[in-house]
């Protein structure tokens, strides 16, 4: 089997390294919602159309196409009439379930903020001081 080639770079050591990998990882608009939708099980492309109704065609092919690029989704093609395709997380991919679990809950927490499209300087200071970046 051929070496995988990297769509992404090693981003240069710095202490938030790991993260920048990470993110460079799932760093589409759709990606994220893929990767949640696949940590369900194997998904044909029809059924990933209607789980995200916003997502154009194209979008979501590319985005399959990089994930499946980066090693954390596999495209199996099954030789039957009509064509049988389906995507699923490679263990590489599962991996992800808890990092995709945080970001769930995050959004569960905050959702009064991304969908009212609230602008952080209006919110509180308690809000304002939450939004300050890790110092670990």
């Amino acid at each position: 089997m051929p070496a995988r080639r990297r769509r992404h770079p090693h981003p240069a050591p710095s202490p938030a390294c790991a993260v920048e990998a990470t993110l460079s990882l799932i760093d589409g608009k759709w990606k994220g919602s893929v990767l949640w939708h696949l940590l369900k099980g194997p998904q044909r492309f029809g059924e990933l159309r209607r789980l995200m109704p916003r997502v154009t065609q194209r979008i979501l092919t590319n985005q399959l196409r990089e994930l499946e690029e980066d090693g954390l989704v596999l495209r199996e093609v099954f030789p039957v009439v009509p064509l049988r395709v389906e995507y699923s997380l490679t263990p590489l991919g599962q991996s992800l379930a808890t990092v995709l679990g945080s970001l769930k809950a995050w959004g569960d927490e905050h959702e009064d903020f991304w969908q009212d499209g609230a602008d952080p300087k209006s919110l509180g200071a308690d809000a304002r001081e939450a939004q300050k970046p890790y110092q670990g």
